[in-house]
């Protein structure tokens, strides 16, 4: 193992112990409203009453696709969002199943990957609609972007309007062993919009926003999981 390898293997094993639940993003600008209409806030109730939010996105008109350390008692589902006001933003839909997988550790932050059924289906639109997800494929995808509502990099609330920035992934072998994608560097996600889609080449969801700090960015590699994605569809 070269050493830049070794270093990321450092820096993932002290990720654990400090990982992301949320996200910010850095580095980004407001998106243009509605141009990304498979994008979800993930209102969260905790056990101990606490409100916490998540990003994810439509995958059908029944489910949403998000990180696993994103479980909540409750959650509540804003699609078709732009701007998001607390207290005044309507009621979003709940979810009436979750379903992170399986082998997901909150230790290791492996198997990031969670999916939640809504307890009723959405109505496709111009402003809502789901995203395709990638197949599996050893090229490293290009021209990334993640969004979502996280914080600002100099602000401690959440952002009123969506947001985006453009990220680029590096080729390791430790991210491949890890089923995952990895940026380098302080721009894209941090805190607030953890579970949001790292979208690639033509509007196509490549990644799951899970972790990282100001030196990189771990996204969970969705083609390495579309076996089990399209098993829990199916059994709809």
């Amino acid at each position: 193992m070269g050493p830049q390898n070794t270093w990321v293997v450092l820096v993932l094993g002290l990720s654990l112990r400090g990982q992301v639940q949320t996200g910010e993003i850095i580095g980004g600008h407001e998106a243009v409203p509605h141009s990304r209409p498979y994008m979800v806030l993930l209102e969260l109730k905790m056990w101990q009453n606490e409100t916490r939010y998540c990003d994810g996105f439509l995958v059908s008109d029944e489910f949403v696709m998000t990180a696993a350390h994103c479980q909540a008692r409750i959650y509540y589902v804003h699609v078709g969002l732009h701007k998001f006001i607390n207290n005044q933003t309507p009621k979003g839909i709940e979810v009436s199943r979750a379903i992170p997988h399986e082998e997901f550790s909150s230790t290791t932050g492996f198997n990031d990957l969670m999916l939640l059924q809504l307890s009723k289906k959405v109505k496709f639109t111009e402003h809502v609609r789901p995203i395709h997800l990638a197949c599996r494929r050893d090229l490293l995808p290009q021209r990334c972007i993640v969004s979502g509502w996280g914080h600002s990099e100099d602000k401690h609330d959440m952002a009123s309007a969506m947001r985006e920035v453009n990220v680029t992934l590096v080729n390791l072998t430790i991210s491949a062993e890890h089923h995952a994608y990895l940026s380098l560097g302080k721009i894209g996600p941090s805190y607030g919009d953890s579970g949001g889609p790292l979208v690639c080449e033509d509007e196509v969801a490549y990644g799951v926003v899970s972790r990282g700090d100001r030196c990189f960015k771990i996204f969970t590699k969705i083609p390495d999981y579309l076996v089990w994605i399209e098993g829990h569809l199916r059994k709809m």
